[in-house]
């Protein structure tokens, strides 16, 4: 389990903190393969893809799970999920899975709040 610790940093958009690996890539200390940014939010595909495209969609502001989510993030959620399909089609999917695990019991392993973009299965992605 990766946690997070204490701020380090201001970056545009929200604070970074020093040991969480998503905001080490958007102070680029870390690398990744960039496929959208604005200044809300940062999209890169998975290193350990699940799919044969497979991305990922974080908040430029530190939130550590879709659980911590508060109502002054509204607006930052609503962008997100309206990114998500603007994303999904520059990527040329046609369809795709939207998934957010929340907390550990929850498959979550890196605790800044992340969106997944899956597609290009050809309707071989696990059905729930």
């Amino acid at each position: 389990m990766l946690l997070c610790g204490s701020i380090n940093t201001q970056i545009r958009g929200g604070y970074i903190l020093d040991n969480c690996l998503f905001c080490r890539i958007l102070a680029k200390e870390v690398p990744s393969d960039m496929v959208y940014e604005d200044d809300k939010i940062y999209a890169f595909r998975d290193i350990y893809p699940k799919a044969p495209t497979h991305v990922l969609v974080i908040p430029r502001e530190h939130i550590d799970s879709f659980k911590s989510l508060e109502p002054k993030h509204a607006s930052l959620v609503a962008h997100i999920t309206l990114a998500l399909p603007k994303i999904a089609e520059s990527l040329g999917l046609e369809g795709f899975r939207t998934i957010i695990n929340t907390g550990e019991a929850g498959g979550q392993e890196v605790f800044h709040l992340h969106y997944h973009i899956l597609g290009n299965a050809q309707g071989k992605l696990p059905g729930f």
